[in-house]
Order: structure tokens, then C-alpha cells, then sequence
């Protein structure tokens, strides 16, 4: 379990320009999200870019789409923030700050009451612990093995020959119970092969993997600590068979966004607004 201290970890960024907006950009393994607010913290519009590998020209695709859906430009912009797995790397941003921060920056926006927020992304996953002013306390992350992420769940809708945005509904319908045993995704993929090979149905056998799912988060949330009101982020977020398994595993209703994925990156706009207003000691006009 890693200490708040290194749940923000900011770099020491750039000085603030002219503009009435601020931008936050989070780049992860599967998608680009972009996030545009203004001075009164609204937000303005947001991008979503699926991604076939990381890339400078992917991350600037989400920022070219955001700023042509809230019809402004880069000059625009007063501060960016970027977070994510690539964000050292984006020449365009002022300040990096960490997913974590991000992740619990933007829930608290969605719900101020947060307390935990369990995000699920591409290739990791993490639970955080969140105080009354959104800041992350301690948190427990995965980022070893792609077990229980979105990749993961990708691999298995493959092997099953099943669209991926059918198989949360798909999940529900499970009759039998079965098990997943294996941590690793390339042994779950094989684990999965054999029981269609002895002729479970697809049903029972995402329900198994969805129960996989919730069991690797609550032995994330067992190292942080549980606490009330639960919030869920990152893509995975918007597979109900994976959030309706995660709450029965916990014994608690989770609250899930209505663009669960663009939370990291509302987050990282907020860091900017925050640097922009408060740090430096200016108003965006």
C-alpha cells in the first residue's frame, strides 16, 4: 500500500498563459481522454480516442477533438496537465501529476462524498482511499500482470467470440457457477478455451470471469480499506457485469459516472484550474 506522498508526485511545471480554459490529458495503454473546463469549473467538452498503441499523435488526436467540439484553440488555453502512462513524454503539457491524484481529484468533482474509488483501466487497476477534500491517502495498485483489466477482458471476449461491449449484460445471465483460477491472462485464456471445450455456455463462463475481476479488487480493497460512498472509474467502469460482480463481492452499491473513462482526466484539468487560480496566484479571465 503506497503513502499519499506519492499518490500526487507533480513535476514543478511551466509558467501560466493567457487563456480562459485549462486542459487535462490522460493517456492510457487502451485510450486517450481529453478534458476541457472553464473558470467556473464546468466542463466544456470532452474526447475519448481509442488507441492501437501509445503515441504522441494518438494523445494529439483527443486533444484536436476536444478543442474542435468546445470550438477553441490551443491558444486558448491557459495551463495542461497531463496524466497517464505517457505523460512525461507529451511536449505540449505544463505539468505531469500522477493517475492516482487524478483519479481521486475527479471523483471527488463527480461526488464530493467519495471515500474509495476503484479504478480499472487497460492494463492496471487500483483502489484509492479518498479524505473530504479529494485527496488520495493511501492507495493499492496492480500493475504487474493484466489480470482483471480491460485488456484482460478483451483477450477473453476473443477467445469467446463474444463482441466486448456484450459481455457484462452477457455475465448476468450465468446459471452455473464456475472458476477462473488462473492469474495470469494468457492461463485464463487457456482455462477458458477448455471449459468451452466441455461445453459450458459463454454466460457462465464470463460469470466466472467477471467473479475473477471482483475478487482481484477486493484484495486490493483489503490492503486500503473500505469506506463509503464507493466510486468506480476507468473503462472497465462501464461494464455492468463487472461493477454488479465488484459489488457483491464488497457487499456495497458502487457509484459509477456517466463518462466513467474521462475521470483521470477531468482530474488533471482540475489540477490545472487548481495551479492556475490558487499557486500562481491568478484568475483565468
Amino acid at each position: 500500500m503506497e503513502s499519499s506522498q506519492d499518490a500526487i508526485n507533480m513535476d514543478k511545471g511551466h509558467d501560466v498563459r493567457e487563456g480562459a480554459y485549462v486542459l487535462g490529458v490522460d493517456s492510457g495503454s487502451l485510450t486517450a481522454k481529453a478534458v476541457i473546463m472553464n473558470r467556473d469549473r464546468e466542463i466544456v467538452a470532452h474526447s475519448v480516442v481509442q488507441l492501437e498503441i501509445v503515441s504522441l499523435e494518438a494523445v494529439k488526436e483527443a486533444v484536436n477533438n476536444v478543442l474542435s467540439s468546445a470550438g477553441l484553440d490551443m491558444s486558448d488555453i491557459a495551463y495542461v496537465v497531463a496524466t497517464g502512462y505517457g505523460r512525461r513524454r507529451y511536449d505540449f503539457a505544463d505539468k505531469t501529476v500522477t493517475e492516482i491524484g487524478c483519479h481521486a481529484k475527479g471523483a471527488h468533482y463527480l461526488l464530493p462524498e467519495v471515500r474509495t474509488v476503484i479504478d480499472i483501466g487497460g492494463q492496471d487497476s487500483k483502489v484509492i482511499a479518498v479524505d473530504e477534500e479529494g485527496n488520495p491517502t493511501h492507495f493499492a495498485m496492480n500493475d504487474r500482470c493484466a489480470a482483471g483489466t480491460g485488456r484482460f477482458l478483451e483477450v477473453m471476449a476473443s477467445a469467446l467470440r463474444v463482441p466486448l461491449e456484450a459481455i457484462g449484460e452477457m455475465s448476468l445471465k450465468a446459471r452455473q457457477k464456475l472458476t477462473i483460477s488462473s492469474i495470469c491472462t494468457v492461463f485464463a485464456e487457456t482455462e477458458v478455451i477448455s471449459l468451452v471445450a466441455e461445453g459450458h455456455s459463454k454466460e457462465d463462463i464470463l460469470g466466472a470471469l467477471h467473479a475473477s475481476i471482483a475478487s482481484r479488487i477486493a484484495g486490493l480493497v483489503a490492503r486500503v480499506g473500505l469506506r463509503e460512498p464507493v466510486m468506480m472509474t476507468g473503462g472497465v467502469a462501464k461494464n455492468v457485469g463487472a461493477v454488479r460482480a465488484i459489488e457483491g463481492e464488497l457487499g456495497v452499491s458502487i457509484t459509477v459516472a456517466r463518462d466513467p473513462q474521462i475521470v483521470g482526466a477531468l482530474g488533471a484539468a482540475l489540477f490545472a484550474l487548481d495551479f492556475v487560480e490558487g499557486m500562481s496566484g491568478l484568475k483565468l479571465r
